[in-house]
């Protein structure tokens, strides 16, 4: 009789089951688990021994890093809930060391109502639950240190999400403490000078609220009411946000939408001096506080304009600032065959003003490809180029990844790659980039670029043990670009793919800091569709040579400050015919082909 505890339920004892010789002790075994008798979830294993771990000293270690941007909800599912978390990124490390990338850059993880891919923030020192803990965060910094690779968060200073409670108390208690946290206004007419932005859903920067019976001024969503930084309350708040953050081990912030924190009558409320002045505030506090953490600034401004994002050496702001009229160039310049719009923009592109600075430069990122800094002619041929079809378009721009982007031309891929990581910056790289991932232009809005990452060729591409629908986006299927032939595994099994490609291209960059630190000398050319220059510092001169025409180029470059130096490939070594005694070397290059190599002084 098996014993039951006081009070329950007295039921007829089951009829004693046969178990037959030896089979007693099965009979009273642990109940069968079918779930144990499936194979083991499987890990892409990194074919080679990851470099050693560790953090550099050197406080400049952002002017040679390869960052990469990583969605946390669309990179690795740990807990089968079918969204990304912490402790997937946690378990995916090793390949991002081996991979070859120094920084990892996080947006929004925060709590938020998500109608704006997490940048709508409604707490900004807490972790979405979805995301994990404050315990899986500290622990991912700690793991990602001992590999050598560095955490950058986004900082979303500008606006919070209407959900916020500071906007609930605003709206609700006008005389209250977070009554003058945001930009109220009787009348919908103020600041008529501000473009914009969001011109796909936005008809004004104003939206009215029913409960405060006032316009609340805001840049981008409805949804997401500006922060109103003349209040000295808003201001302190924002850089107790960042020591939080700074405390937990972070190395530094991408500060979103930097531009637009101030407003002024009479102006078109961007780049005002009182933006400028707070950013050297919040830098002093993490020079004084912090050092060795960064601040780079998302500004997308002409270079004219975003180079006053530096500060100055008395005063200075943000470490490193994003280049964005680079990238469309970059792919103007391919299918336009022809190298004067790199030329230009680079040419237009100011000194940086202070000692330390870094631009940051990208191909793709989790945004459209902005097509704001481009004329009305050139942004006609890239929608027609790059968007023949409507739905590949959102705002001023494009949603479409780099790989479908370029008709997965390895070839134009491996050439914008070499551009990205040979011009001046430190190059960002976007999640799923470096395998080639497709996008889904049927999901709405920038979801068309944020679908999970692509890891093996099994369910949901390996990102998930969830069943498919409960996926916050579908794996991509497309035809090109299906999950099953493009993930982590397959490219890894594979020494020819692009991964393994990106992986050398990476490895090779790390050797030549010059990339980072070096002086960039645009030569001249006999081709147009060549584009040539130097990357070059006390320690080494590189000559970069890209050909952007579909067809095979020849090309003489001139080298007056290098006659009779030696050039070797940075790659194999082999050498190449020396530069003549007139300063000239004469090359020759395949379709969208590109050379990097060592100039020498002759022995």
């Amino acid at each position: 009789m098996v014993s039951r505890p006081p009070g329950a339920d007295e039921r007829p004892e089951p009829a004693p089951v046969d178990t037959g010789p030896g089979r007693a002790d099965a009979a009273v075994a642990t109940p069968a688990d079918p779930v144990r008798a499936l194979p083991a979830r499987h890990h892409p294993a990194a074919p080679a021994p990851p470099r050693p771990g560790g953090l550099s000293d050197d406080p400049e270690w952002y002017r040679t890093a390869v960052f990469y941007e990583v969605m946390l909800r669309c990179f690795a599912d740990s807990t089968g809930a079918g969204t990304g978390d912490l402790r997937g990124l946690i378990d995916r490390l090793d390949y991002l060391q081996w991979l070859g990338v120094d920084c990892l850059w996080l947006p929004p993880f925060y709590p938020s109502p998500l109608r704006d891919g997490g940048y709508d923030v409604s707490d900004y020192t807490a972790i979405a639950p979805q995301y994990g803990t404050t315990g899986d965060f500290t622990e991912l910094i700690e793991k990602a240190h001992a590999r050598g690779i560095r955490i950058i968060i986004d900082l979303v200073m500008n606006h919070t999400s209407d959900q916020h409670p500071w906007f609930q108390a605003s709206r609700a208690d006008p005389e209250g403490p977070y009554g003058d946290f945001y930009v109220w206004s009787d009348e919908s007419t103020r600041y008529e000078d501000a473009r914009i932005i969001f011109v796909d859903t936005e008809t004004s920067n104003w939206s009215f609220d029913p409960v405060r019976r006032q316009y609340y001024w805001h840049r981008f969503f409805s949804h997401q009411p500006d922060l109103n930084f003349e209040n000295a309350h808003v201001r302190e708040a924002m850089l107790d946000v960042a020591r939080y953050w700074l405390r937990l081990g972070v190395d530094g912030f991408r500060l979103d939408a930097v531009p637009y924190l101030f407003e002024e009558e009479g102006t078109n409320c961007e780049n005002l001096p009182r933006t400028h002045a707070y950013l050297a505030e919040m830098r002093a506090m993490v020079d004084a506080e912090f050092p060795g953490r960064i601040m780079l600034a998302e500004a997308n401004q002409w270079p004219e304009d975003v180079v006053d994002y530096y500060g100055t050496d008395d005063a200075p702001e943000c470490h490193m600032c994003f280049h964005f009229p680079v990238m469309p160039r970059i792919f103007y310049a391919i299918k336009d065959q022809r190298a004067n719009q790199l030329v230009d923009i680079l040419a237009d592109t100011p000194t940086i003003p202070v000692t330390g600075g870094q631009w940051s430069t990208f191909l793709r990122n989790h945004d459209e490809l902005t097509l704001e800094m481009v004329s009305t002619e050139e942004r006609a041929s890239m929608y027609g180029w790059y968007a023949p079809d409507p739905r590949m378009r959102a705002n001023v721009g494009i949603r479409r990844r780099l790989a479908p982007l370029l008709d997965n031309s390895r070839a134009e891929i491996e050439l914008s790659h070499a551009l990205l990581l040979s011009l001046p910056g430190s190059p960002c790289l976007y999640y799923g980039d470096e395998i080639g991932m497709g996008d889904n232009i049927w999901l709405p809005d920038r979801d068309a670029v944020r679908t999970p990452m692509q890891w093996t060729p099994d369910r949901n591409a390996g990102f998930s043990t969830a069943d498919p629908g409960k996926l916050y986006l579908p794996v991509i299927q497309s035809l090109v670009h299906h999950y099953n032939s493009t993930n982590v595994e397959a490219q890894l099994a594979q020494p020819t793919s692009l991964l393994h490609w990106v992986h050398g291209m990476l490895a090779v960059r790390r050797q030549h800091p010059v990339f980072g630190t070096g002086e960039f000398v645009p030569l001249r050319c006999d081709s147009e569709s060549v584009l040539a220059y130097l990357r070059r510092n006390d320690q080494e001169t590189v000559l970069c040579v890209a050909n952007l025409a579909s067809t095979p180029r020849s090309a003489r470059v001139h080298l007056p400050e290098h006659a009779g130096h030696s050039l070797h490939d940075l790659f194999g070594h082999a050498p190449f015919p020396r530069v003549d005694d007139h300063g000239d070397a004469v090359l020759t290059l395949g379709s969208r082909d590109f050379f990097w190599l060592a100039v020498t002084p002759p022995q």
